[in-house]
């Protein structure tokens, strides 16, 4: 019998009350989900730029109907729990960043992130009281469900333009006090900003791998305080750099020594519906 959403969001909220930090591994389609669960991850995460580039587009350029289309598909692909990336809630309004909450939880997701980054070039990251609300919002949208949803509250400040990290811990401790369940800076330079951030609060924080020269082992993070590790669009550009480079083999070599490397269909068939 297939797990509720209670039942995966209540294992979501267990995964990040372990000591050791757990990864948890974006995919970009039910069948990447799917590898990624039977593989023995513990939990998936949909990426909005992995999904973007599936349809051909960049990241920020799909509709919240989309998104949540897209992570209703990943639910329904494995047992395992979902979190979806719901960007900014598709909306700078604090009720609309609420209605987004309500809707993703419909689709049995077991949790979802809402971050400060506005999309806008101009102005990339929201005011500091603006971005409170839209938390908070998001926060009283969870309590209204009847049902879990692990909330997690993103500082984009590291990602467009604003490396202040007394200004992203001010965030995320306003965030944290605000109800967010998990909270999120994506870019940290360095370790000593990670142990910077995770000291500064008492609730889980994730660490985003995807930055060379800014992404950190395992033990690393969890020496640091991480409690959840996302590996972003990381495993998505893996599989698109195999194919490029298989690709220009064909073009410019006219050989398919690729193949040499490939996993079998057996082996991903394990993992997919019969």
């Amino acid at each position: 019998m297939s797990a509720t959403q209670k039942d995966k969001a209540a294992a979501f909220r267990a995964l990040h009350d372990q000591p050791r930090p757990f990864v948890i591994a974006n995919a970009w389609d039910a069948g990447s989900a799917m590898l990624f669960a039977g593989m023995g991850f513990p939990a998936i995460a949909t990426s909005s730029a992995a999904f973007a580039n599936t349809l051909g587009r960049q990241d920020g350029k799909i509709s919240r109907d989309e998104a949540l289309a897209h992570a209703k598909a990943l639910v329904e692909a494995v047992d395992v729990p979902v979190s979806a990336d719901l960007e900014n809630g598709f909306g700078h309004a604090p009720s609309f960043v609420a209605e987004t909450i309500r809707l993703a939880a419909q689709t049995g997701l077991a949790g979802g992130s809402i971050e400060d980054h506005t999309g806008e070039a101009t102005k990339p990251i929201y005011d500091f009281e603006q971005a409170v609300e839209r938390v908070t919002a998001a926060v009283e949208a969870v309590k209204s469900l009847g049902t879990p949803f692990i909330l997690t509250a993103r500082c984009e400040n590291f990602l467009h333009g604003h490396p202040d990290l007394d200004d992203t811990i001010q965030r995320l401790q306003a965030f944290e006090k605000a109800g967010a369940d998990v909270l999120f800076a994506p870019g940290l330079p360095d370790l000593k900003a990670v142990r910077a951030v995770c000291s500064s609060l008492s609730k889980p924080v994730n660490f985003m791998v995807g930055i060379p020269g800014r992404s950190f082992s395992v033990p690393e993070l969890q020496e640091a305080g991480v409690r959840r590790i996302s590996l972003a669009t990381s495993l998505h550009r893996a599989a698109m750099s195999g194919a490029y480079h298989a690709a220009r083999e064909v073009l410019e070599k006219g050989t398919f020594e690729f193949l040499n490397g490939l996993v079998s269909p057996k082996e991903l068939g394990k993992h997919l519906r019969g």
